[in-house]
């Protein structure tokens, strides 16, 4: 029923222009983790309603996801950063051809070690985590003090394929990252700073927002 749902979900959702088509088939063909068409859409809805001003992305791959939070949310500016070379090289591919790219800032690096650079382009209204599973919380409490006032933090594939709901992981490496990721969530769900939920869309998504406080 989930799986059926799932594909129903999917099939209605608008076709993507011709650069994110070509994305997705390219992230397909070579591996490459993107968000889940389903996913992307409840990101982009949530985005909307919020209408961020500067977004920090930690995970950009090959810039899917920041190019198209670049299109639907108008005017925002977004910092995104990525570790890996040939990523990132060809994240600048598809972001020269963006008429959006005036609003994207890829930075290379470590997102552990770039907090300094990061911090010049803050306060941010809206932080997205999706890279290494295992160093989400070092990624939360790094960069949760450059949110605005209102900040909302999003953290991608907290379900890791149902893993993390109790489906039996296929290998102790892969239950070692699961562990990682169940202590994030219950982590984050008990936060004195913020109220979190966690959306059963795509590979689930965490939305956590700031209670109070003033920057």
């Amino acid at each position: 029923m989930k799986d059926d749902i799932h594909r129903y979900l999917e099939s209605l959702l608008p076709e993507r222009d011709e650069l994110f088509a070509e994305m997705e088939r390219y992230a397909h063909e070579h591996r490459v983790p993107i968000m889940e068409p389903v996913g992307m859409e409840t990101l982009l809805t949530m985005l909307r309603l919020q209408k961020p001003s500067r977004i920090l992305e930690i995970g950009t791959a090959i810039g899917y996801s920041a190019l198209r939070m670049a299109d639907a949310v108008p005017g925002v500016h977004i910092t995104t950063l990525e570790r890996d070379a040939e990523r990132y090289e060809q994240a600048l591919h598809y972001l020269n051809r963006s008429t959006d790219q005036d609003r994207v800032q890829i930075l290379f690096g470590d997102a552990l070690e770039l907090g300094k650079e990061v911090e010049k382009n803050g306060p941010f209204d809206a932080i997205f985590i999706d890279a290494a599973k295992g160093q989400y919380r070092r990624f939360f409490d790094l960069y949760a003090p450059m949110l605005t006032t209102k900040g909302v933090i999003y953290s991608d594939n907290v379900l890791f394929k149902g893993y993390a709901a109790g489906i039996e992981a296929p290998s102790k490496r892969i239950g070692k990252m699961v562990q990682k990721i169940t202590d994030y969530n219950e982590w984050l769900m008990t936060h004195s700073d913020f109220q979190t939920m966690i959306l059963p869309s795509g590979d689930g998504i965490a939305v956590s927002i700031k209670r109070s406080g003033e920057k």
